[in-house]
């Protein structure tokens, strides 16, 4: 099955996340923060990364950034609960950055599930 990199800052949430996509058969690695997510990308690619964006250490959009330059094809999902300033707006920037799709915090399981399988049938 596909190869998921979970970055994410909050620790209950990837661990709820983790817990869905490896119950519907993805293999998935976490990562606490940017910096964690891009060293366990260079040590194992993903097929797809999902990464929040208003994190320490580097934010989603560096990360975002980063990644694009490792591999410009890489399916990246940003999400995003807000912050500083409203979610739709980090969102926009994560588009313009190179996120493929954007999910605000909260979402569905289900939504998250969509937007993963769409993506690798684009890849096949």
């Amino acid at each position: 099955m596909a190869r998921v990199l979970l970055i994410d800052d909050d620790d209950t949430i990837r661990s709820v996340l983790k817990r869905f996509l490896e119950r519907d058969g993805y293999t998935v690695t976490e990562a606490a923060d940017g910096n964690k997510g891009i060293a366990a990308f260079r040590e194992q690619s993903a097929d797809v990364v999902i990464t929040d964006i208003i994190m320490d250490n580097r934010d989603g959009l560096e990360t975002i950034v980063e990644l694009r330059k490792l591999n410009p094809e890489l399916k990246i999902i940003a999400m995003s609960g807000g912050g500083f300033m409203t979610s739709n707006a980090c969102l926009d920037l994560a588009s313009k950055f190179g996120a493929v799709a954007t999910l605000k915090k909260p979402f569905l399981h289900a939504e998250l599930l969509s937007v993963i399988e769409s993506m690798l049938v684009e890849q096949r």
